[in-house]
This record gives C-alpha cells, sequence and structure tokens, in this order.
C-alpha cells in the first residue's frame, strides 16, 4: 500500500510540512523498508531463547504487553511512525497514534494504509488529540507502554506521566549532532556530506549533523567551500524538482532559529553566510553558517532545529572529542576520515547512542536507533526495537524431584 501511494504520500509531507519532494519519496521508501524487514525477520527475532542453566531447562519467551500509544513528530510524517509502528505491531501489540497537529492528513493516511493492507479494526489507530490529552491517555488501563519522539520538554512530561502509573517508555529526543572532520579526510567529499547533510529537511533532523568540528589546518578552506556550496542552493517551493531546501515548518519555528542565530552573533560568533529569512510568503530562510562558537552562547548549548551549519575549529583530535561531549545531548555523530582505524577509535569515545563513520547519522531498518544522555533512552529499529515493549517473560523447566 505504501509503494502504490507513495508520490501521494510524499506531496503530503511537501503540502503539510515542506519537505522537499525527492526527500519525501526517500522517506516513504524507507517505511516500505522498515515493514519488509520485520515482515521478513520479525518470527526470528521473537523465536524463544534458550538459557544455559545446570539444572533443568529455560527459555525466554517474547509476549505482547497489549496497547501501546505512540506520540509523534512532523519532521518524519510517515518514517517516524512506521519506526515504531512496525515492530511493535509485528511482536503482537496493538497501536494508537497521537501525531503531531502540522500532519493530520499524513497522519489519517497512515491509518487508511494498515486499513487499506487488511489489518483487523484496532491494530492501527489515529486519535486526532491535542498534546495534554495524549498525557492524560497515558494513565488509561489499556495503555500498557508509550513510545515518543520530539523534544526534550515533551519528553521529560511522558516519560513522568508514566512513571506515576509504571509503564515503560522508549524516548527519543532532540540532538546536536557533532561531526569531527580529521586532517585525512577528503576536504571536497567532507564538505559536502557535512553542508549538505545539514540542510535536508531544512535542517529540521534529529541527527542532522549540526555541530561541524574541524581542525585548525583545514578550517579555512572548509569554511570557504562550504559557503560557496550555501550561495548556489535554490530555495523554494518544494513540490518544485529543482529546488534543494524547501520552508520550515512554520513561520513561528523559523523566527525561533533566527532568534538563535542572531543572539549567538551578538553574543560573539561570526556569521559567515545567510542568517535571514527570505522575502516571499511562507516560513522560508536562507541557509545559514555560524564559526567563533564558545560556550555561554546559544547556538554552542541549544539545538538549533532548521538549516544552520555550526563549525567548530579545534587544534586536534582531543580537542575535537572534548568539543562532541561538551553537550547535554548525545544521538548520534560523524567522523569523516580516511583510516578507518583511527576513526573507530575516536568514535569509541563520542557520548553518543550512535556514531557513523563517514556517513552523516542516517537510518536503516538493521541498525539500531536511540541516543544517551538528555537525547534519550531505549533503542528502535533492529532486534533491539522489536524487543524494546514486549515481556521478556521466563520459562524454566525442572524434574519434580530435581534438587533446588
Amino acid at each position: 500500500m505504501l509503494d502504490r501511494r507513495k508520490e501521494e504520500l510524499a506531496r503530503l509531507c511537501s503540502i503539510e510540512m515542506g519537505k522537499v519532494l525527492e526527500q519525501g519519496v526517500g522517506e516513504i521508501e524507507v517505511c516500505i523498508a522498515i515493514f519488509t524487514y520485520y515482515a521478513e525477520n520479525g518470527a526470528r527475532f521473537l523465536a524463544d531463547k534458550p538459557l544455559q542453566t545446570p539444572v533443568g531447562t529455560a527459555f525466554v519467551s517474547y509476549e505482547p504487553i497489549g496497547v501501546i500509544l505512540s506520540v509523534q513528530p512532523w519532521n518524519f510524517p510517515f518514517y517516524q511512525v512506521s519506526r515504531s509502528a512496525a515492530p511493535h505491531i509485528m511482536a503482537g501489540n496493538t497501536y494508537v497514534l497521537k501525531h503531531s497537529s502540522n500532519v493530520p492528513q499524513c497522519a489519517l493516511a497512515m491509518e487508511e494504509v494498515f486499513a487499506e493492507a487488511g489489518a483487523p479494526e484496532g491494530v492501527f489507530t489515529n486519535l486526532f488529540i491535542t498534546g495534554p490529552k495524549a498525557s492524560e491517555l497515558i494513565a488509561n488501563e489499556h495503555i500498557h507502554g508509550v513510545c515518543f519522539t520530539g523534544s526534550e520538554a515533551a519528553g521529560t512530561s511522558i516519560a513522568s506521566e508514566a512513571a506515576k502509573v509504571v509503564k515503560k517508555t522508549v524516548l527519543e529526543l532532540g540532538g546536536s549532532d557533532p561531526c569531527i572532520v580529521l586532517e585525512d579526510a577528503d576536504l571536497e567529499i567532507a564538505v559536502k556530506m557535512a553542508a549538505l547533510g545539514r540542510i535536508q529537511n531544512a535542517g529540521q533532523i534529529c541527527t542532522s549533523p549540526k555541530r561541524i568540528i574541524v581542525m585548525e589546518s583545514m578550517a579555512e578552506k572548509f569554511i570557504q567551500k562550504a559557503k560557496e556550496l550555501y550561495e548556489g542552493l535554490n530555495v523554494g517551493d518544494p513540490l518544485d524538482e529543482q529546488v534543494h531546501m524547501g520552508p520550515v515548518v512554520t513561520e513561528a519555528a523559523r523566527d525561533q532559529i533566527l532568534d538563535q542565530v542572531n543572539k549567538t552573533v551578538q553574543a560573539g560568533a561570526t556569521l559567515v553566510y545567510g542568517g535571514k529569512k527570505l522575502d516571499v510568503p511562507g516560513a522560508f530562510m536562507e541557509p545559514t553558517i555560524l564559526t567563533g562558537i564558545k560556550p555561554g552562547m546559544v547556538a554552542y548549548s541549544e539545538e538549533i532545529f532548521g538549516p544552520v551549519l555550526c563549525i567548530y575549529v579545534v587544534k586536534d583530535e582531543n580537542e575535537a572529542v572534548a568539543v562532541a561531549n561538551d553537550s547535554k545531548f548525545g544521538l548520534g555523530g560523524t567522523i569523516i576520515c580516511k583510516d578507518e582505524e583511527r576513526a573507530v577509535n575516536v568514535a569509541r569515545r563520542i557520548e553518543t547512542g550512535m556514531v557513523f563513520i563517514n556517513h552523516v547519522t542516517s537510518s536503516m531498518p538493521e541498525l539500531i536507533f536511540g541516543g544517551t544522555k538528555h537525547s534519550g533512552y531505549g533503542r528502535e529499529l533492529s532486534e533491539e526495537g522489536i524487543k524494546e515493549l514486549v515481556n521478556h517473560k521466563l520459562i524454566r523447566i525442572s524434574k519434580p524431584d530435581a534438587p533446588y
């Protein structure tokens, strides 16, 4: 059903939250891959797991816990839902969605897809309710677990409400992902990877490369090439095939992003490029480059959820790691380096849930997804994702006359 309606659903992404059409098509293709992955591997993941014990036999049975409440954001209106719905439904749970109010047509379309595919009524239910109502729903006796993707503040509220009634949560919150460019990196590749990665989905990606950490020896050339790349971008109607970046989700969101940029510049940072809204109707802004960001500035400590490339210049690898870890967030990260052994060693020092080497943080069904620190807890996708909201039931078998 997703494949049949791919173009239509991609257009809904463009219309409701501004995603460039080509990127919307790519989002639906990832959803298809996720559902296919769990259809093909779910039975294997959920098979009984034998345990070694000196007396008798024992195994773990993975059993559904019931109704899962899912609260999801607008930035990937189909992928975010698929990432949680596919494993939890495959595990035998049913799924109640409270989607972002920004993408009501996408939310309804996802429910329709399940119905068209023949899912029994109640397996996937979309609710048009407010955030406060969703929080109230957590206490409902029929809800047995909650998965949430969104802001740190909202996630804290969700986790608090769930804790009051002893219900498990899986949280994927904000991110301020570091992207470390080491000395041996190919400069052209590194600039394209970081700068273009930052403007994907107009920068509205939790795992976007938000803090680019570049060695002093190559920083000047890196900054200049990034500026030249942004000068050549076409910002406009996301349904136009010639456009590289569409609007951000709302004018209020754009104004908040520009306010973060302005406060950072006022505190002493350098505005290399952009930093202004476009003089056209809609929530459009220029892709932006900031340098000279120091502790205490807004851009240093806050997540900027928009197309703002923050470049940090450091002397060596140790300083790069220190800057990367100096954040309350710990979702993803990137290391660009030809020496793979060195890159892996640096990756082990980064305090995040995911590190990608020579690729910006991305999502594939077989790779676990999730963060640490204020970026949340729990894992989605892969085998770990399907086991987050199931009962890990121990079943032990002993002979009646066996010793304890």
